[in-house]
């Protein structure tokens, strides 16, 4: 969005300068004269790399989204206008990238487009879902209905987001303390012991000479060893972005142990949500399994989907595919089956979707109950073993003297 630094008096007679934001000079005046700043200089910024706005990914976070959602539901039931929901929000929100994609929506509602029409326009904001399940809202006469299901969808998603990222929070910053600790004895305590046992010129035990060795290795070599982490952590997302690289990342995920039947309970219960939710919002079948393929978040998942949605094509139930996949439990084959047979598919989906967001819950409770025991023995095996080198030695020295 561009900024314009400007100059100008206060109210009071006080010099004021600075740099706003807004879409046009027009929307920049009227913001400083909300402020109460007479204006007398506004000029526009160049834009360059130090005050260019860069984001990674969505920059809303899903909490103040799900707030806007509801807030701006309740706003339209109580009869305030599109316009003015939007210009409230706006300047209410937390989150200054959607106050700044609101105020450019605001204006083109203002010069007459749909709200759906203008929210396309800010992708990194709103998802395929969020516009289309508007769109529909907007065709239909019941958009205060469908930004309540899109509430609801995205604040379900937040949550079991959570409870995931809780569950996988643990190990690894157990994981983390274990590599800092042993990387901090070999680097720092079990050098001085070494330099100790030269002086003696005892012969050492094979467990000692194989802890000494890893502490020459990363003693010596500690940087490219980092640089070795680093690079991997750049491969793989490198990696991830590629469709079919990505496809072997998440099946390996969801094959994983342990921690491979949550991911895959969660994806389903995410991917049941949102079909759920489009479905009730009278998006046709065909562009609502499109729209879930490119943010289900797994690329297992989201292939089988593209299968169904070519059977659908074929005049085929969408179930084919998902009954020849093992991503897909055979009850969520059998409750879609029949919710095509019946004609009630948003239903049996969001039945679905409850169903899993509550294994996840149980799946999150027993994950965490079940591998805290088995950390504390790894960590507590590094470490001994890192200690039981040096005393070892320390007491065959011992007898000898």
């Amino acid at each position: 969005m561009p900024q314009f630094r400007y100059k100008g008096r206060s109210q009071r007679g006080e010099r004021k300068e600075g740099v706003i934001s807004g879409k046009s000079k027009k929307i920049a005046i009227e913001k400083l004269r909300e402020q109460g700043i007479a204006l007398a200089q506004l000029e526009e910024m160049e834009t360059n790399w130090l005050n260019k706005e860069i984001t990674f990914g969505n920059p809303v976070k899903l909490g103040d989204f799900v707030l806007f959602l509801r807030q701006f539901a309740t706003l339209l039931k109580a009869g305030v206008s599109i316009v003015d929901s939007t210009r409230i929000l706006g300047k209410q929100t937390n989150s200054k990238a959607l106050a700044s994609a609101l105020e450019e929506i605001e204006e083109e509602l203002v010069s007459g487009k749909a709200f759906s029409d203008a929210a396309s326009k800010q992708s990194k904001i709103f998802p395929p879902i969020f516009i289309n399940m508007v769109r529909a809202g907007e065709a239909s006469g019941s958009l205060e209905e469908s930004l309540e299901h899109l509430a609801v969808q995205f604040e379900k998603q937040h949550d079991t987001k959570q409870k995931v990222k809780s569950a996988l929070a643990y190990p690894i910053v157990i994981a983390v303390v274990t590599v800092a600790v042993v990387i901090f004895l070999l680097t720092s305590v079990v050098p001085m012991f070494a330099s100790m046992f030269e002086d003696f010129g005892s012969e050492l035990p094979a467990i000692t000479v194989f802890v000494l060795g890893i502490s020459n290795v990363v003693s010596s070599f500690w940087w490219a060893l980092l640089i070795a982490v680093v690079m991997l952590v750049i491969g793989i997302s490198i990696l991830r972005k590629n469709p079919e690289t990505k496809y072997y990342f998440d099946y390996a995920l969801l094959k994983m142990p342990i921690f491979g039947p949550l991911l895959q309970k969660a994806a389903i219960a995410r991917m049941s949500r949102t079909l759920s939710s489009l479905f009730n919002s009278a998006v046709p079948i065909l562009q609502s399994l499109s729209i879930v393929e490119k943010v289900v978040g797994n690329e297992v998942i989201s292939r089988t989907l593209q299968s169904s949605r070519e059977s659908l094509e074929e005049g085929q139930p969408m179930t084919e595919p998902m009954r020849d996949n093992w991503v897909f439990p055979p009850i969520v084959v059998q409750m879609i089956s029949i919710g095509e047979e019946t004609g009630s598919l948003d239903q049996m989906l969001g039945k679905v979707a409850e169903f899993y967001e509550k294994e996840v819950d149980y799946a999150t409770d027993r994950l965490k109950s079940l591998i805290e025991p088995i950390l504390i023995v790894v960590l507590a095996s590094v470490v001994g073993l890192v200690v039981i080198s040096i005393i070892v030695p320390m007491f065959q020295i011992y007898n000898e003297i």
